[in-house]
């Protein structure tokens, strides 16, 4: 077997442009015809928030007590025109993954989860599950190009409803969904054949342009008697112009979702080549929001793609979010890529921490399948149990650097509270870079 050193005293050195993971990718075309489909998200190293720092109180700022003096998290969603507006204790929300990408008990935990900690889930593709709508406090339900499962009764039995424009791993194209994880009841609900693939819409049916998009949310508004706050939901790239026609359209909430978001399925080439990154997005949409005199106040902002930890959240909170949304991290956080399976995703030619063929629908965890015996493994209970200890630890993590920076609420996190450790991080973020004043860009 040829090891590196001998391919080092060979003289031997790997292209970078046509490394080898770019030439399996070449002769797996070659050899199939075929362009590669998978889930997750992007996987090429971008700008993210692990590139900002906070400047903790010192001598020109004072901290508060952790123990003594209260940080507050809560957040409320759509008081601009609903009559219900969302009242949420935390502000990290689950992002929205159907049932059919996901398995029936995973949906259920996602609702048991959230709902232990004062926060909402949201639908995803494929309508409204009654385990889903039963365990969660407060349910989005997304309205999306596709209508599979779209059910009037359904919009008013959610708690505000998200017009889904695009997503951060693929804007500007539909989601897929595999036959094998079209069971019997998934294809009822989507009013599909069973066991064939499907691919979802790119864009709404009945609306070309912003124009249409402001009909539409008056009729949903009139459908659910203005109730329910309208979320819209944008996959980054204009984020600026996206945001401020969302807004003339009638949104309550605007959701930007980064490429560093995940999918269900999708083809890989959108998943690594369109969008940008969601340290890039915040700033674009605060500044629309800014300039239309709503920042903070008529309209809110959540911000998903690639939150991880309570730094991320408090990070996309000092750049101007009023909450986040979480996809990937609350799948891991339910189970799965865990290492009591490494077994069974070697067998699949993949390891934990590694697998992302979620498209496949052959997820050991039980999470993202229909399969009925490998779902039948996951626990609802424990699962929502885990989600919502996580979800408590990203709190605490967020409120913990809130305190350190002097303030008492995350909200108040801002600007002036980060510095960039990188060129890219501090022009797409609108920040200095650390130890100096200058913001590349401006």
């Amino acid at each position: 077997m040829t090891t590196s050193d001998d391919r080092a005293r060979a003289g031997l050195r790997e292209s970078a442009t046509f490394d080898r993971a770019t030439i399996a990718a070449i002769q797996r075309a070659a050899d199939t015809g075929i362009y590669d489909i998978r889930g997750w998200g992007a996987k090429r190293p971008l700008p993210h928030f692990d590139d900002l720092l906070f400047l903790g109180a010192s001598m020109s700022r004072y901290p508060l007590e952790g123990y003594r003096e209260r940080c507050d998290t809560d957040v409320v969603l759509g008081g601009g025109h609903a009559k219900h507006p969302l009242h949420l204790e935390i502000p990290v929300t689950i992002a929205g993954m159907s049932f059919g990408a996901l398995s029936g008990p995973a949906k259920e935990a996602l609702g048991r989860g959230a709902s232990a900690v004062g926060t909402s889930t949201t639908t995803g593709d494929g309508g409204m599950t009654p385990e889903e709508r039963g365990q969660s406090k407060a349910l989005v339900y997304q309205y999306l190009p596709s209508r599979y499962g779209m059910n009037p009764d359904d919009l008013r039995k959610a708690d505000a409803i998200e017009v889904v424009l695009g997503q951060g791993a693929k804007p500007g194209g539909g989601g897929m969904l595999l036959g094998q994880k079209i069971s019997d009841r998934v294809a009822g609900m989507r009013t599909l054949p069973a066991g064939i693939d499907q691919r979802s819409a790119c864009r709404h049916p009945d609306w070309t342009g912003p124009d249409d998009l402001t009909i539409k949310i008056n009729e949903l508004r009139e459908i659910t008697d203005w109730e329910k706050p309208i979320y819209v939901k944008v996959g980054a790239t204009r984020t600026y112009y996206d945001v401020k026609l969302a807004v003339h359209a009638g949104a309550d909430v605007v959701v930007v979702d980064g490429m560093q978001g995940g999918t269900a399925a999708t083809q890989e080439v959108f998943i690594e080549h369109v969008g940008v990154p969601t340290l890039a997005a915040i700033p674009q949409a605060v500044q629309a929001l800014q300039e239309l005199g709503v920042h903070r106040t008529g309209v809110q902002l959540i911000v998903s793609g690639g939150i991880r930890n309570g730094a991320d959240v408090a990070k996309a909170l000092a750049l101007g979010a009023d909450a986040v949304a979480i996809g990937t991290a609350a799948l891991i956080a339910l189970g799965d890529n865990h290492p009591r399976y490494a077994a069974e995703y070697e067998k699949l030619g993949s390891a934990a921490g590694f697998y992302d063929d979620f498209q496949d629908g052959r997820d050991p965890a039980g999470i993202s399948t229909q399969d009925p015996e490998l779902a039948s493994r996951f626990d609802p209970v424990e699962g929502g149990r885990r989600l919502a200890n996580y979800l408590r630890v990203m709190t605490m993590e967020a409120q913990t650097i809130a305190r350190a920076c002097g303030k008492a609420h995350v909200r108040h996190l801002e600007p002036e509270d980060l510095v960039a450790i990188t060129i890219e991080a501090a022009a797409m973020a609108r920040i200095p870079l650390a130890g100096t004043n200058w913001i590349p860009g401006t």
